[in-house]
Parts: C-alpha cells; sequence; structure tokens
C-alpha cells in the first residue's frame, strides 16, 4: 500500500513517519511539501492553484491524503481524502456541543463545513463554538512546535476546566496535534487528524 501526503508545511513530514513508524512500519509513505500553496490560498483558491493541486493529485501513488485544511476542499475535488474528514466524523458521532479550534483564518471556514457535512450524515445537530487560535501561529511559522502545541493545549484546558458544555474538542489543523498529547487527562475527547487520516488512507 502506498499513500502520498500532500503537505504545505514541511514540519509536518517527520510527524507522519513517525505515525507510520508506529503504527504501520514498513508502509510505503510518499510526502510531498508545497508551503507557496497556503501562502497562495489565503485569499482563497485561485482557478490556478486548483489546476496544480488537481495536477499534483493525480500524479500522486496510491491513496492520496491532503494534509492542509485550507485547501482541503481542492484537494477532495480532484480525488483526495482530506486529513480532517476522519476526525470531523468521528467528532459527529460523539456529538457537541463542538469547540472548534484553528490557527488560520482560512481554515474555519473549510473546517466548519465539513463538520456539517459529517453531522448531516449522521443525522446529528451540534452548537459549535468557534476557538480561533491565530494569535499563536506565529510560533509554529518559526518551528517552535513545542510552544505552540502548549500554548494551543493551554487555551483549551482553560475553557475545559471552566465547567462549559463541551462534548469534544476538535483541533481544526495538523498543527496542533502536539496539544492533544497533552491534553489526555481531560474529561473530554480531544482529537487530532493525523492518525485518524493516516489509518484511513491505509485502509481505503
Amino acid at each position: 500500500m502506498t499513500v502520498t501526503l500532500l503537505h504545505t508545511a514541511e514540519g509536518h513530514r517527520a510527524r507522519f513517519e513517525a505515525l507510520r513508524d508506529r503504527i504501520a512500519p514498513g508502509e510505503d509513505l510518499r510526502q510531498e511539501v508545497r508551503e507557496d500553496w497556503l501562502e497562495r490560498a489565503q485569499a482563497g483558491v485561485t482557478p490556478e492553484l486548483d489546476a496544480e493541486i488537481a495536477e499534483a493529485v493525480a500524479a500522486a501513488e496510491g491513496v492520496v491524503i491532503c494534509t492542509c485544511t485550507t485547501i482541503g476542499p481542492a484537494a477532495e475535488k480532484a480525488g483526495a481524502i482530506r486529513v480532517d474528514w476522519p476526525m470531523m466524523r468521528e467528532a459527529a458521532k460523539i456529538g457537541g456541543p463542538v469547540l472548534l479550534a484553528y490557527g488560520l483564518e482560512s481554515t474555519w471556514g473549510p473546517s466548519l463545513a465539513l463538520l456539517e457535512r459529517a453531522l448531516a450524515a449522521e443525522g446529528r445537530e451540534a452548537v459549535v463554538h468557534p476557538m480561533p487560535m491565530m494569535r499563536f501561529w506565529p510560533l509554529f511559522e518559526a518551528g517552535e512546535t513545542e510552544a505552540f502545541a502548549a500554548v494551543i493545549a493551554g487555551e483549551v484546558r482553560k475553557v475545559i476546566e471552566s465547567g462549559r458544555e463541551i462534548g469534544c474538542v476538535v483541533l481544526a489543523q495538523v498543527s496542533m496535534a502536539g496539544a492533544a498529547e497533552l491534553l489526555g487527562d481531560l474529561s473530554v475527547p480531544v482529537l487530532a487528524s493525523p492518525e485518524l487520516a493516516l489509518r484511513a488512507g491505509l485502509e481505503a
């Protein structure tokens, strides 16, 4: 089984290699990084970018997973699995209210639409509370991934420990996955996308 990952951040490569080694050692994992795609998509996916993404998906080997939430809809249209789809399906099964954390403004729309699609597929409705984390994004861009995970985890913990009614927490972006590892003691599930997506790709 070959799985191809399309990234827009170099930092995701090591995370998915470690995941592969843990859950499916020996599986063929191809990883391509196009950091310019995310930068170009901030103002919306243009027809030119849409065509580039479609060409990359068509040329990739095996199952293709797009790990960028912002360009996820374009990649899905071209035949890729969106990295957050298995996570959103899990969130829909758990039910709400859902705390949806995100680090880029361009992530909010695609993430909410995908969660609503997953809820509809389950025949459920849920209140979705947005949790914007844009002020922390420069940490991730600077490669300070541990600090980024720590501040995201801290903010999520504050909300949950305040007693607010939350059914589950969704960390919208792959870049936030490290925060989930720091929140295993919380009373509600905290969902991150990488492992759920890679398992789905390997089973496809």
